[in-house]
């Protein structure tokens, strides 16, 4: 959670609106489970937020502490899930500076494995590479500014209407990856349940591929990406993490193998996830 020059709780100064940021009307959300009872979690709008908002709110978060999102609801008829039901639990997220990032995927992608003889490709859906995790993919070359793409992407996102009932949320992080054990999001919970595992996965990305967090949703994730892989060699090895990431990218793709999931990563702006 932010620190250093904000104050101990970088939304008290939303609540005491001494943030000097001209919002939509919103509010406060305020965790509802035993380890985060009443503690604020986020603020989030009460309707769809103008295309520009976030990086106008991505460009003050050195001064104000908060990391924007945008945040898709589950439904039309139920845009609330999971941000105001009660649904974020950051009391299990432990600290994503303690993961190893090559560890975690690793460990990961020896779980998602297809058993040989399962399912009409078995371990072609994995090849080349097979039982081996493959290790961590090369960073890749910048073509433009990380927090410029990730603009971009927001007002794209916004302006092609891609997100159901989006409405833009702002979380006490020091950096967007963070955001998603910081608010205890359970989208990937049946996969995993320490969301800062992810969080240690995403700050690698940022690092590696300028990828920057700009949505969420009830079990999807959407990142830009300012440095993605330009050939196909690259971007096998980076399908490789997405794979132990969010195997559901892979299997519930059209064809479903490593291949055909890395062709659609060459240059590409923009990953999305989404856990079953």
């Amino acid at each position: 959670m932010a620190t250093g020059d904000h104050p101990t709780h970088p939304l008290t100064a939303l609540e005491t609106g001494t943030t000097g940021l001209d919002l939509p009307p919103g509010g406060i959300v305020r965790g509802t489970r035993s380890g985060a009872a009443d503690q604020p979690l986020l603020w989030i709008s009460d309707a769809e937020p103008p295309a520009a908002l976030w990086g106008t709110l991505r460009a003050r978060h050195t001064r104000t502490g908060l990391w924007p999102l945008l945040l898709e609801g589950l439904s039309d008829r139920d845009p609330d899930r999971p941000w105001r039901s009660g649904e974020l639990d950051p009391d299990p997220a432990t600290d994503p500076a303690a993961h190893d990032v090559d560890t975690v995927l690793a460990q990961w992608w020896r779980g998602v494995l297809p058993v040989e003889g399962e399912g009409a490709q078995g371990r072609a859906v994995v090849a080349p590479f097979g039982d081996t995790w493959p290790g961590l993919a090369a960073p890749g070359s910048p073509r433009e500014d990380p927090d410029e793409c990730a603009t971009e992407f927001a007002r794209f996102l916004v302006l092609d209407s891609w997100l159901t009932a989006p409405r833009i949320g702002l979380v006490p992080s020091t950096r967007g990856a963070d955001t998603l054990a910081d608010l205890g999001w359970m989208g990937p919970a049946n996969y995993e349940g320490d969301m800062s595992t992810f969080s240690a996965v995403l700050r690698s990305w940022e690092e590696r591929f300028g990828a920057r967090v700009v949505a969420v949703g009830f079990a999807t994730l959407y990142l830009s990406v300012a440095a993605p892989p330009t050939d196909r060699d690259h971007a096998l090895r980076v399908a490789a993490e997405h794979f132990a990431f969010c195997p559901d990218n892979v299997w519930q793709s059209g064809t479903p193998t490593l291949a055909t999931y890395a062709d659609s990563l060459v240059d590409r702006a923009f990953w999305s996830f989404w856990w079953d």
